[in-house]
């Protein structure tokens, strides 16, 4: 009977581990929805000032991104590294989405407000910068693979006779 106890008690405190991992981790910038702006504010702006004020949105958009992406996945690591050694560990995470992770849903939906305002003065969209999700997945692709190295030569092959 004690070793069922033992037991039990142990999943109860493994469950309560994943749990608090779950609700500690950050949430990948992907995974982050856009809060909403009104664009009304961007009403008075000209287009060429639309397009300026989206680079701007999309240059911090991209510091962003890239300081949650490296939280998400360094809290990720660590969740794995304690899931398999030391389960304890995660109720240390740190983790969870910050303030960087409030100003990047505003300016996701900053960028949102701005295309509804350009659109709505009919500016040509093609001079709309694109969104910061859409040119890292092209860098992303466009990333050239690290070339496999060739097999080395046997320098002593010309010695052999």
């Amino acid at each position: 009977m004690g070793k069922r106890v033992f037991d039990s008690v142990a999943i109860v405190l493994v469950v309560t581990a994943m749990a608090v991992a779950a609700v500690g981790c950050a949430t990948p910038p992907q995974k982050i929805a856009a809060t909403y702006v009104s664009p009304m504010q961007f009403q008075n702006l000209e287009c060429d000032q639309v397009i300026a004020e989206m680079e701007r949105v999309n240059r911090r958009c991209g510091e962003l991104y890239m300081s949650l992406k490296k939280t998400a996945d360094t809290d990720k690591k660590q969740m794995g590294v304690g899931m398999i050694l030391f389960w304890p560990a995660l109720f240390a995470l740190e983790g969870g989405d910050g303030p960087e992770a409030t100003e990047y849903a505003r300016l996701k939906g900053e960028r949102e407000a701005l295309e509804k305002a350009g659109i709505q003065k009919k500016c040509d969209t093609s001079l709309f910068p694109p969104r910061i999700e859409k040119s890292l997945e092209e860098k992303k692709k466009k990333k050239p693979s690290k070339p496999s190295k060739a097999p080395a030569e046997n320098k002593n092959d010309s010695e052999i006779s």
